[in-house]
Formats: structure tokens, sequence, C-alpha cells
């Protein structure tokens, strides 16, 4: 039967290693007792169960998430069907959307198609154990195109809005604490989008987004001609949108007093975000505040009271570490062995870091959701990195030959308004 222990506490060293039930097969290498490369059509038979030996779940895991730097899907996936069927052995591993983008693929969910024909004529258990796992991917499938739908409407939604701002800049009637000046609830609204970005994004996109070529492969790309995973690329979004939204805030009143209570109010919200473990908002939040637009405001920063700040810049964000600690991995060893093996011993560490992801990103947000504080968090008009330094000078004036070159600049290629905050 397949093993149901969680994937990070089986994933606690590089590998698995064999149970007796398990037999060294040609192609595969082993060092002390753990699988550490091997050829890919043995690492696919590998894949396959047979009367006396079921693959572990990590090796399932580690697998059809590294296999697609080799192989597409929808050919190892024609290739293991192949396999069952002459071994009159059936299975669905992976079938559960464990490696969701795959079967966007339409190759993809014809071999799937093809398999569940060739199942109902067969057992009546085998019938329902598929029926079951489709209807599951259906759902994850509905579920992941309604999230890119609702991210098209909100960043639409973005456009427009800094589209009316650019046209009508006394347009703007609000700021942030005129939505919400509660730091603590504010912290909660930015974790619900935290955790519902996080939600989205599937093991398989890291792979993809440090694809490295395979050079056995004649430098094809696996991935060229599969839809881009997106889910990934729209948290990172999210990161950048928050540290610019932050910037904004702070550069848009005319006051300094007011850029000072503006600037309290986010190391409040960064505090909070701290203390409930939102590393990931803390550190854009922080990011906001480092930009050289905000950073130079010497006087209004004279205003705020900074010692709660500094316990702030100790704080390592786990998102950023983990996506440094794939990166670092893929680039510093190489896919294959220099006899043509695949690296396994790489892809048990990659599959690691991706599984503890996968437990992170199952967290379910505590707090109430406020709909209008999300909205502004999601659609508020932001600006862009030039028009922050036009407000900043505009605050406190150039104060060195550099800065005022770099205003003379701005003024010439931008309007002489721009929205600002005079209550």
């Amino acid at each position: 039967m397949p093993q149901t222990l969680p994937l990070t506490g089986m994933l606690v060293s590089s590998g698995y290693n064999q149970n007796q039930n398990q037999t060294k097969e040609e192609g595969l290498y082993y060092h002390d007792n753990t699988l550490v490369s091997g050829s890919l059509e043995a690492l696919i038979h590998h894949l396959v169960p047979s009367m006396d030996y079921y693959p572990d779940r990590t090796y399932i895991f580690t697998f059809l998430l590294s296999s697609r730097l080799f192989i597409h899907p929808y050919e190892l996936m024609s290739k293991v069907c192949h396999l069952c069927m002459e071994q009159q052995r059936l299975t669905a591993s992976g079938v559960d959307g464990d490696v969701l983008y795959d079967f966007r693929d339409e190759r993809m969910m014809r071999s799937l198609k093809e398999l569940t024909q060739r199942l109902s004529s067969g057992d009546e258990l085998y019938r329902k154990v598929v029926h079951q796992m489709i209807q599951v991917l259906i759902r994850k499938l509905t579920t992941l195109s309604q999230y890119e739908e609702a991210l098209v409407k909100i960043n639409a939604t973005a456009t427009d809005r800094l589209t009316v701002l650019k046209a009508k800049p006394q347009a703007i009637q609000r700021d942030m604490l005129s939505i919400c000046n509660d730091p603590f609830t504010m912290a909660q609204q930015l974790t619900h989008i935290e955790l519902e970005r996080l939600s989205n994004i599937e093991p398989e996109e890291f792979i993809q987004a440090f694809e490295k070529k395979d050079l056995l492969d004649n430098d094809k790309s696996c991935f060229s001609d599969q839809k881009k995973a997106s889910s990934l690329e729209a948290y990172v979004q999210w990161f950048n949108r928050l540290s610019f939204l932050v910037a904004t805030e702070i550069c848009m009143p005319v006051k300094k007093k007011q850029r000072a209570r503006v600037m309290e109010f986010f190391i409040d919200v960064a505090r909070e975000c701290f203390n409930i473990g939102n590393f990931n908002s803390l550190m854009a939040i922080i990011s906001g505040m480092n930009m050289s637009p905000v950073s130079r405001l010497k006087k209004t920063w004279s205003k705020v009271k900074t010692d709660k700040f500094d316990i702030l810049e100790i704080v390592i964000p786990f998102f950023s570490l983990l996506i440094k600690d794939i990166y670092f991995l893929n680039e510093g060893c190489s896919n294959r062995m220099q006899n043509g093996h695949v690296n396994f011993e790489k892809f048990w560490e990659m599959a690691k870091r991706v599984s503890e992801f996968m437990v992170w990103k199952k967290v379910e947000c505590p707090f109430e959701k406020d709909r209008k504080i999300l909205q502004y968090l999601l659609t508020a008009p932001v600006f862009s990195e030039d028009t922050l330094y036009l407000a900043s000078y505009e605050s406190e004036g150039p104060e060195n030959h550099m800065e005022k070159d770099r205003w003379k600049s701005l003024r010439c290629v931008r309007p002489t308004h721009y929205p600002t905050i005079t209550g």
C-alpha cells in the first residue's frame, strides 16, 4: 500500500532507504543504501509498482517534480501507463494534483482520458479510485483557473485606477490611514493576501522558475511549449506591489508631520507582522521604507521614533530564503552525472525544500477578512520609482548635485502635478 506519512517527515534525509521489498534495479546507483543517480529509463521503471514492490511516496514526489527537466510530463505519463499495462498493474500516481500545472497540457489530459477509458472495462475498484482522483483534479484545476481570473480582474482594476489618477491627479482623496489606522488589523489583512497567494503556488513552479537546459537532450527545453506557471510570479509581484505601496503612502503627504505619522504606522504594522509570523509582508514593508525616495527624507525621519524599528532588521524572510536555497542548489549542482545518469541526489535536496513549502502553504488564516482593506491593498494606485523620487524631492528638496540633476531630469519628462495628500 502507498505510504501516507507527511512528505516533510519522510524527506528529513537527502533520500530514502530501500526497504526489504525494494530490489536494486539495473541502471540505478545507490550509496549507503540511498538512491543517488540513475538513467532516466531506470528511474521511470522505478516509478512503476509491481506485485512485490510499491514506489516510496517520497520517490514519487521527487521524481514527478524533477523529471520535467528531462522529459515532458505527458511523455512520462504515456511511458508509465505503457509499463503499467505491461504489468497489468495500473497506478494513478501523480494524478492527485500534486503537480497540478502538468494537467493543463492538452496532451497530458488526452493521456489521462485514454487511461480512464482502458480502466472502464477493468476492475470496479480501479474505476472508482481513478474517478475520484479525476474529480479531485478537476476541482483543483477549476480553483486554479478561478484564482487566475481573480488576479486578472484585480490587476485590471489597479491599472484603471492608476490611469484615472494620471489623468486627474486631484482625484485621489483616500490614503491608507483613512481606510485603516489599526496596525494589528492591517497586519491581519496582509496575512490573508500572503496565505491566499502562497496556497496557489504549485511545487513544479520552483523547478520551472530555475530551468537549466539539459545538454543531453539537445538543448531542448521541456517547458518551451508548456503553459507558464504564474502563481509564483504573482506572489513575487505582490511583494513588489506592497513595497511600492508603502513608499507611495509615505511620499504622498505634503506635510512632514503626516509623512512621519505614516512612517510610524508602517513600523507598527511591520511589528505586528513580526508578532504573527508574517515575515514576507514584514520584509516588503521594510523594503518599501528602505527605498531611496523614502530613506532620503531625513527631516521626516527625524520626527519618527525609530528605536522600535531596530528589531525588525534582524528577521530573515521565509520565502526569500526558500527561493535562494533552491536557486543556489540548482546552480551549484548539475542535473546529470558525467556518465549521463540523472543526479538524483540533487533532486532529493530540492524536493525536501519544496515539500517544506507544501506544508507551509496549507496554513489557514485565522483572521476575519475586511473587504474594504483588502480591496485597497490590492488595487490602490502606486507610484513608479520616478514618480516616487519626484514626490520625495518636492517634499524635501535635493541636497546634492546628483539629486538636483535627477530632479531636473524628472521634471522635464514628468507632469508638473502629481497626486498628493494635503489633509
